[in-house]
């Protein structure tokens, strides 16, 4: 316990520094690297992660497959009612805490989404949220093998998350290493089979997927950590890149119309496969973002399909 400790605090310091090296006139300077991991991640999806979700979503039946996805949710509702704390936001933690005995308790461990039943609203939040509560930076925008889009502040966040936080983590830490890597795979597949049906939205659209993902993550999360509202320097900067020439990214070109910006926009009736995908948008952010502690969306994405008709 001790040294998980100091792997924390040891992580805690660098977010603290490292936040300081990037300004909001250059918040990608890792451009180049970031890029390749994300191709690196696009080909494993397609090669591994898609098609296993795939058969899981084929033979297992879909009250199964919403237990599952409400299972993890439910240990995502412990790591939320800790930050809400962190963040003194005494009365969602008490609304998230009650959330979490409620479904453990009268919902067998979770399987059996209760609380929503009785309409207990949701608080999510996570470390790298409490961060931003505390002032706290981005840093450089990341993207994470496999996990996806990221900065340094929610890299921190996610490890201190996982390692400190997450009910996981502890079967991990007390001979439970088998369990907890089997839980860990199939919140993976469960959370990517939860968004198959947006899988093709980004490669449809008539922008550099890359760009769009980037620019996306960074207003959703800006909004998460002010509330709901999304500062204007984020705004007036969307889709700031367009497709890089020649494999290179280039931000001299024309760049295309702003996007529409809203929040808990109302998806087609075919996107509500499982219960817990709230949004057309949180399904086509989080396609490439498995991130455990999912969050509300921001960017609609009526903007990628009215660009895909115009080609």
């Amino acid at each position: 316990m001790q040294i998980k400790f100091s792997k924390l605090i040891l992580a805690f310091i660098l977010v603290i520094s490292a936040t300081g090296c990037a300004t909001q006139a250059d918040r990608d300077p890792l451009e180049g690297i970031n890029r390749g991991i994300y191709k690196f991640n696009d080909v494993t999806d397609k090669a591994i992660i898609k098609p296993v979700a795939t058969a899981y979503k084929f033979v297992t039946p879909t009250p199964v497959r919403t237990g599952v996805n409400n299972f993890f949710g439910n240990i995502n509702t412990f790591i939320s009612t800790i930050n809400n704390l962190l963040q003194l936001k005494f009365s969602n933690a008490f609304s998230e805490a009650g959330r979490f005995v409620i479904n453990t308790t009268f919902g067998i461990g979770g399987l059996i989404d209760v609380a929503s039943k009785d309409n207990i609203p949701k608080y999510k939040e996570d470390f790298g949220q409490t961060l931003g509560y505390w002032g706290v930076g981005n840093g450089p925008y990341l993207v994470l093998p496999i996990l996806g889009p990221s900065t340094f502040r929610d890299t921190t966040g996610l490890v201190v998350d996982t390692m400190a936080f997450d009910p996981i983590g502890y079967l991990h830490d007390n001979d439970g290493v088998a369990a907890s890597n089997i839980l860990r795979v199939v919140q993976v597949v469960d959370k990517r089979a939860e968004l198959l049906p947006a899988s093709d939205l980004l490669d449809s659209a008539s922008l550099d997927p890359y760009a769009f993902m980037r620019d996306a993550y960074l207003q959703r999360r800006a909004s998460q950590v002010q509330g709901g509202s999304v500062p204007a320097d984020l705004l007036k900067d969307d889709f700031e890149d367009a497709a890089p020439k020649n494999g290179k990214p280039s931000s001299s070109v024309e760049r295309p119309a702003a996007t529409t910006i809203i929040v808990d926009s109302a998806p087609p009736a075919e996107f509500h496969d499982n219960a817990n995908v709230e949004t057309k948008a949180e399904v086509m952010l989080n396609t490439v973002n498995m991130d455990p502690v999912v969050q509300h969306d921001v960017v609609s994405v009526d903007h990628i399909q009215q660009n895909s008709q115009g080609k």
